[in-house]
């Protein structure tokens, strides 16, 4: 062979290699495209004759009181699913009229699942009656790319609502859904109480199945193959320190109130019952959102979605002098044996009003009948010498005025005034001892929620611990492992045993010998308490009462807001006193009490009366 004939066939080759490498890369690159790149176009297409993927649903965890009774689990419903690459759109109207919604509703729904992926499957209509989803398992095979899924929805078997305990759950929003790979379009998170603190542990994890379907997308069987097919993972169910006949009776003594009731374990910080009043029907918004009833109490004036007891601000009142009298004789302003004599006023550029009788006042029976005079002196002291920023931290310590750790969403952290803050307020250095003085008797400036003053209470009663408030008590994961919450439990260290021995006593005599000893002294259970009257510059004074229960050793504090009830010796105390009794002697013994507040009607005190003359 010559050498150009050799040259030639090595020409020739080298082009075929080249011709074979070029359609090997055209090959593999296609292939590349269509499998990776165009994956869900052609991978939807490719099952449209003979698998679809369906997700499962994991079911939400269960919620146990602290006895372990359910209170809140799931029941199933159904939901309608969409696959926008597979539905023909000139179907719309068929589906609406099965459905029975209107073409514009569905429209609006199937462009929403349009813009969350062409070829994913989502929820189309969920909680539908049986009689509609029998209707489309029947049409399915002119309904192209519809589906079905059971799931489920929220069910409350216990007497009580528990409304702002629970929380309710919504769709997830598209900033949700697409900050996370958990969450599917048309998904429900929890939007408010426990359900959205505890999202994360209360949600399980989808599952994923295959089904074998026919041209018209009708299901002829499962499609098994374990490596396929993903099981879903329950979600782990919680165990509260919540008490359900506790719950029950303080939502009947709430009913028809506007205001907040607190129980807490003085020793755990765990809450036994809590009520906000008005509430809402949380039944109404477990499954598919009632418009009308979503609507209705949105524009609510007494404002149902509101959590007062954790999120409401309020004066405390005078529940707030036997802490004035722990920081007083920590401070050294006040011993036991310190006398302010009450001429009816205390007088500081002008008077300042007290309603208890005229005479001498040491700090037990300054707390006892509730001299606002002693404590005017008292906070004149604390301001002209300096201390507001020492006795603002000192509250800290007990837990107002900061961040609130319990397990709810938007609790308050109240308003507990230092001079930084009184500079924000009144223009720096534009402040005086007047604006400062008020705050002494529970007044001004200060404000707390009802948790707050259950959160103090619990500090007199648990001998000086700041507890955090919890709802929680353990987690149990699907594989059964139990994880305990393990609140904080911190010694005050400025919290003396013998100081608390005298505001104890001078609390104890507020209910023995008090105007509310009619319906808080019970000789069953000895109580100490602390009544309130909060003065409201929109309306009738607020009422208020914290108390604790048996005296000796302490297993319950209950704080109780009456707003607008007038004195809080007769709308709030009374509600308190059931309340224990009940959780002590496990029944209601006094029914006059009982009946009492069940029947109540607020009427003014003597400073509204006054004002009205």
């Amino acid at each position: 062979m010559s050498i150009s004939q050799t040259n030639r066939t090595r020409t020739s080759i080298r082009a075929l290699q080249v011709i074979i490498i070029g359609l090997t890369l055209v090959v593999l690159g296609r292939v590349f495209y269509l499998q990776i790149v165009e994956y869900e176009v052609y991978a939807a297409l490719g099952q449209e004759n003979s698998v679809r993927q369906e997700y499962v649903d994991a079911a939400r965890g269960l919620i146990y009181d602290r006895n372990g009774r359910l209170i809140v689990d799931n029941e199933p419903i159904y939901s309608i699913t969409i696959t926008p690459s597979l539905f023909d759109k000139d179907k719309l109207p068929l589906l609406a009229d099965i459905l029975n919604v209107s073409d514009s509703l569905l429209t609006a729904r199937v462009q929403e699942a349009q813009r969350y992926s062409w070829y994913r499957t989502s929820r189309l209509i969920t909680e539908i009656d049986f009689a509609r989803f029998s209707a489309i398992q029947e049409n399915l095979w002119q309904l192209p790319g519809i589906g079905h899924q059971i799931e489920s929805k929220r069910h409350y078997p216990t007497d009580f609502n528990g409304s702002h305990l629970f929380g309710y759950l919504r769709e997830a929003s598209e900033s949700e859904y697409r900050n996370t790979s958990r969450l599917k379009l048309g998904d429900k998170v929890g939007k408010s109480g426990l359900e959205m603190t505890y999202e994360d542990t209360l949600r399980g994890d989808d599952g994923i199945k295959y089904l074998r379907v026919n041209a018209l997308g009708q299901t002829l069987s499962d499609f098994e193959d374990s490596t396929l097919v993903q099981h879903p993972v329950q979600g782990s169910d919680i165990y509260t320190t919540i008490d359900t006949d506790l719950q029950v009776l303080a939502e009947e003594l709430m009913a028809g109130k506007k205001g907040a009731l607190v129980a807490m374990d003085p020793k755990t910080g765990g809450i036994l019952a809590m009520v906000s009043s008005p509430d809402y029907d949380l039944k109404k918004l477990a499954g598919r959102l009632d418009m009308d009833y979503w609507q209705s109490i949105n524009a609510d004036t007494l404002t149902p979605l509101y959590n007062r007891a954790i999120s409401g601000r309020q004066p405390p009142g005078s529940t707030f002098k036997p802490i004035m009298g722990l920081i007083g004789l920590h401070l050294g302003f006040i011993d036991t044996t310190t006398t302010v004599y009450n001429s009816g006023a205390y007088m500081r550029g002008r008077p300042y009003r007290d309603t208890a009788p005229i005479g001498e006042y040491k700090l037990e029976s300054a707390i006892a009948n509730s001299s606002n005079t002693y404590f005017f002196s008292l906070m004149d002291q604390i301001a002209t010498d300096g201390y507001l920023n020492q006795w603002s931290e000192m509250l800290n310590d007990l837990g107002l005025g900061v961040s609130n750790p319990i397990d709810l969403p938007f609790a308050s952290n109240g308003i507990v005034p230092d001079s930084s803050y009184m500079n924000r307020t009144f223009g720096e250095n534009r402040w005086g001892v007047g604006d400062i003085l008020s705050m002494g008797i529970g007044q001004g400036l200060l404000s707390l929620s009802p948790l707050q003053v259950a959160q103090m209470t619990s500090v007199i009663a648990n001998g000086g611990y700041r507890v955090d408030p919890h709802i929680v008590r353990d987690t149990r994961t699907p594989d059964g492992k139990i994880i305990e919450n393990a609140p904080n439990l911190d010694k005050i260290e400025w919290v003396t045993e013998e100081n608390l021995g005298v505001v104890r006593s001078g609390m104890r005599k507020v209910v023995s010998e008090g105007p509310s000893r009619y319906y808080t002294n019970n000789s069953e259970v000895p109580t100490a308490g602390k009544t309130g009257t909060a003065q409201n510059p929109h309306g009738r004074d607020h009422g208020w009462f914290t108390s604790f229960a048996p005296f000796d050793d302490p297993q319950i504090v209950v704080s109780v807001l009456i707003e607008n009830g007038g004195y809080g010796s007769i709308s709030a105390a009374p509600v308190a006193a059931v309340l224990i009794e009940k959780y002590i002697e496990g029944e209601i013994s006094r029914n006059y009490v009982y009946n009492y507040v069940l029947n109540f009607v607020s009427r003014p005190t003597d400073s509204e009366l006054l004002e009205n003359e």
